[in-house]
């Protein structure tokens, strides 16, 4: 890791490199842009013939495979797991739960003044895809978390996308109940889901984390299917000045094995513990290969003049994962995908079983939301009813603002209801 000084000789080398890493999603994104709109084009102009073909050429699909995989091939996965996976599963499954219910909107009304009632009613999406990543790792943990606030929301139809999904993820599947499943991954899963082949009904609206590729489709084809937000590779960020060096590092490390675009930054005003942690993240990365060159290429511990820079810079960098020392340390973050508090808060607690979700905002989107949640399943739908006393009551305002901005349609569609029984 590279341990930079925001002061001194560092400062012009530091903000250099800040700047860099504000600018992170979208530069990243770009560099795959052009293959990512040939593969949703193709996907779009030629439905499931290059569906498959990209399948079989990125996904490993076998020849003669189905895309749709049978509720009997997971029930087969779930009864071959190992008891202590199933009990872990089925732990993760009730916190999501629960979190996730603990989250749900209610519907409430006011009354403004006398004849007005005002309110919100609460709907759940029609359909969304949630798409889970294959590649290195079975990701069981991301099926969960995306499919179970889905259906705490209520949404009727839940599609699974991923490539070459693991036994462990299968089984996941079949304890969450899912009954549309299909093979396929990255952006030619994303295309398939937004526009609708043969095969695959399309949905409304994406959810869930990706490489490059699914980031970047994600992103292109939000003007015609929802989407969640930009959930890219993983991002670490530590800002401490007291934690305990080798928890930090190997936080750092656990995050860095996701993916070699992870990005890892420790942030500390305490160069005694900079170092120590660059220390001990060299010596647990040792035997980790992709967390090594992950580290190598984009890990960084900046040394801050203080605290206040250490903080300021944080919120600057809007983190996906973010770990601080203390509880009081909450107060101050602005922007964040999830925040773990103190030595005994490992991250990896949050990817698998603490309940809060672990598809979290990347590329700075921390600065304009958090994590996926219960609420990304539903539609908050405002309500308004008047009686005529209470349109007679606040029909005049109303008709003051239309006249005021010209619209004289608007101001008589108010005074022909406030004046029907003059």
């Amino acid at each position: 890791m590279k341990l930079v000084k925001t002061f001194g000789r560092g400062a012009i080398t530091a903000a250099s490199l800040i700047e860099k890493l504000e600018r992170r999603g979208a530069t990243n994104t770009t560099r795959v842009e052009p293959v990512v709109r040939r593969i949703l084009a193709e996907v779009r102009k030629s439905g499931d013939t290059a569906l498959l073909r990209y399948a079989r050429k990125l996904d490993g699909l076998e020849k003669g495979s189905s895309l749709l995989l049978s509720r009997e091939e997971m029930r087969a996965a779930w009864e071959t797991t190992a008891p202590q996976l199933q009990a872990a599963m089925m732990v993760a499954r009730g916190n999501i739960l629960a979190f996730a219910e603990a989250q749900l909107p209610k519907e409430w009304t006011l009354s403004p003044s006398i004849g007005v009632k005002t309110g919100q009613i609460v709907r759940p999406l029609g359909s969304v895809g949630c798409y889970v990543p294959g590649g290195r790792y079975p990701l069981p943990s991301t099926l969960l978390m995306t499919v179970t606030p889905a259906q705490v929301a209520g949404v009727k139809r839940i599609v699974v996308c991923s490539p070459k999904p693991a036994k462990e993820t299968l089984a996941a599947a079949w304890l969450t109940g899912v009954t549309e499943f299909y093979r396929i991954g990255g952006a030619q899963a994303i295309a398939a889901m937004a526009y609708g082949t043969n095969a695959v009904r399309p949905v409304d609206k994406i959810v869930g984390p990706g490489n490059l590729y699914v980031t970047a489709a994600k992103m292109l084809i939000s003007n015609e299917c929802g989407i969640d937000m930009p959930a890219g590779p993983t991002e670490i960020i530590v800002a401490s000045e007291s934690g305990n060096a080798k928890g930090i590092a190997a936080d750092l490390v656990a995050q860095a094995e996701h993916d070699p675009e992870t990005l890892a930054i420790l942030i500390t005003s305490n160069e005694a513990l900079a170092r120590k942690v660059a220390d001990e993240t060299k010596i647990l990365a040792k035997r980790n290969p992709i967390a090594k060159r992950s580290l190598a290429a984009r890990g960084c511990i900046f040394v801050t003049a203080n605290l206040d820079e250490t903080r300021e810079l944080t919120n600057r960098l809007a983190p996906e994962h973010l770990t601080v020392d203390t509880a009081k340390d909450v107060e101050w973050v602005r922007n964040a995908g999830s925040i773990f508090v103190g030595d005994y808060s490992p991250q990896s607690m949050g990817d698998y079983v603490s309940g809060p979700n672990h598809v979290l905002p990347t590329g700075r989107f921390g600065r304009v939301r958090g994590g996926l949640s219960v609420m990304d399943f539903v539609k908050l739908i405002t309500v308004q009813q008047y009686t005529h006393r209470g349109l007679k009551e606040m029909g005049g305002h109303a008709i003051a603002l239309a006249e005021a901005e010209g619209l004289m349609g608007h101001a008589e569609s108010v005074r022909v209801r406030m004046n029907d029984r003059d």
